[in-house]
């Protein structure tokens, strides 16, 4: 009997990911972990549905060839197209560079092969195929694994961020759109996802293949997550340019671009000393303001940026340095206070704010939305998050990218939508996470229990913020002031 029957496109996306995972558990008896299986299921995914679109993959490596194999010629010839894939120029190296298998069981390997190949991938909805591995690692994350949530940022959130901005490389031959901390590539395939929905047809074969091949940039760290991007925007037609690298800690390469979107990893892992970089203005060793800093260096002039930060960066040591700076080089017109648990499960004590910002002006206001006061927090199964929770957001922010449209108060029913002058701001020490003008009501958020490292997170930027300005005190009054 088998135990996967096909399913067609008008099947849900839950529905397509539990059989995904149901294909992972069928590695784990191969005594992979669960960041194993994941890759060797994502490298045969890639292979079966590059045959169904016709991608330029060897005959030689082909979906096709290995479907025929088995037993221990199956084994061999699995690692020796993972070798000659690695060897190919262009993308397709990119993408298998360093790929192993990691089977020892011929059985185990082409059961996931027969599995995989009962399945018309290519007859899945754009957004089922785009969001198998995040729900993936949803899955994972659920079941208490540590870790996958690295680069994982909401699909819904990606959406509305993505919608406000508008990054449409029609604008300009040259128009480049990027994603310092990349992930698995969610911000720039949703960001081609929106373009073609905004020209359908309508747009010439010469410009789409510029579009396709010229648009897209990205970095990532680790080497797993953006083999996923690289996959997952090249079975989408798009060559994109994903680097392995450090965002930070490289010098700047002199890359500019028009619009960057990004979630930067949480947390303060590996942030142990301050980079070494000369466009950075403050020295700092915080991750998140570093990354704020790394962004205002590839925003071209009149460059626009959207950026997810948690609560405890806007109030942490030097927080007010880097956005006196931004604000003083930057309009940043809009600030979105996401509601608690947006980042269930991975870090649902994670109190987190997207930023927006315009490089080449001064900002004069800045308009702060409150998605979070007297919200319900955040749950997997009883309230998942959903467009819903942005569309009051969306409509406040109006029509213009950069933030320019007639703005008002009023257009949230809720009095959701406040502005804020420079001034005032100037007056809070810079400190954006300061200004709440909602009476929170105590919502029941269902007994939930906070995410104690993310409590930890605050509570110690805090005490480290109420020390330096104790440290600061005493040495003014050292000095007779």
């Amino acid at each position: 009997m088998q135990l996967f029957l096909l399913f067609t496109p008008m099947q849900t996306n839950t529905n397509i990911v539990n059989k995904l995972w149901g294909y992972c558990h069928v590695l784990r008896h191969d005594g992979m972990d669960y960041g194993d299986y994941v890759e060797q299921l994502t490298y045969l995914l890639f292979l079966k549905m590059a045959e169904e679109k016709g991608a330029n993959i060897p005959k030689e490596y082909s979906w096709a060839v290995l479907k025929t194999k088995s037993g221990t010629e199956l084994i061999d010839f699995y690692s020796e197209l993972l070798r000659g894939l690695a060897k190919q120029e262009g993308l397709l190296g990119a993408i298998f560079t360093e790929a192993l298998s990691k089977f020892t069981k011929p059985v185990n390997l082409k059961r996931l092969i027969d599995l995989i190949d009962e399945i018309e991938w290519s007859g899945l909805n754009i957004d089922v195929k785009a969001q198998a591995y995040e729900g993936l690692l949803e899955k994972s994350a659920a079941e208490g694994k540590k870790g996958a949530g690295q680069y994982f940022t909401p699909r819904i959130l990606i959406q509305t961020i993505v919608r406000v901005m508008k990054p449409d490389p029609r604008k300009a031959k040259d128009f480049t759109i990027c994603d310092p901390a990349a992930g698995t590539g969610g911000f720039l395939l949703s960001a081609y996802e929106w373009f073609l929905q905004q020209t359908g047809s309508a747009i010439n074969r010469e410009d789409l293949d510029r579009i396709k091949k010229n648009t897209y940039f990205g970095t990532e760290l680790v080497a797993r997550p953006r083999r996923l991007a690289l996959m997952n925007l090249y079975l989408h037609g798009i060559i994109s340019n994903i680097r392995l690298g450090d965002s930070l800690y490289e010098p700047d390469h002199g890359d500019r671009y028009d619009v960057v979107l990004t979630n930067p990893p949480f947390g303060t892992k590996g942030a142990n000393q301050a980079p070494e970089r000369q466009d950075f203005t403050v020295s700092t060793s915080n991750k998140q303001l570093n990354f704020v800093q790394h962004v205002l260096t590839i925003l071209k002039p009149g460059g626009r940026a959207a950026i997810v930060l948690p609560d405890n960066v806007l109030f942490a040591d030097q927080a007010a340095e880097v956005f006196k700076i931004l604000m003083q080089d930057c309009n940043v017109h809009t600030i979105l206070r996401l509601p608690n648990g947006t980042f269930t499960p991975y870090s649902q004590g994670v109190k987190a704010n997207v930023v927006f910002f315009t490089k080449g002006m001064p900002t004069e206001n800045t308009w702060i939305y409150d998605a979070r006061t007297n919200v319900p927090g955040i749950t997997v199964k009883d309230r998942p998050l959903s467009s819903k929770h942005f569309e009051d957001f969306e409509k406040c922010y109006g029509e213009n990218a950069n933030g320019q449209s007639k703005r008002d108060e009023s257009h949230s029913k809720e009095n959701r939508w406040k502005k804020f002058s420079i001034s005032q701001i100037k007056e809070r020490n810079y400190k954006l996470d300061s200004f709440k003008w909602l009476k929170d009501k105590d919502i029941d958020d269902g007994g939930e229990i906070a995410d104690p490292q993310g409590l930890i997170t605050e509570v110690l930027s805090e005490l480290k913020e109420a020390t330096n300005n104790l440290e600061k005190i005493y040495a003014e009054l050292e000095n007779g002031k």
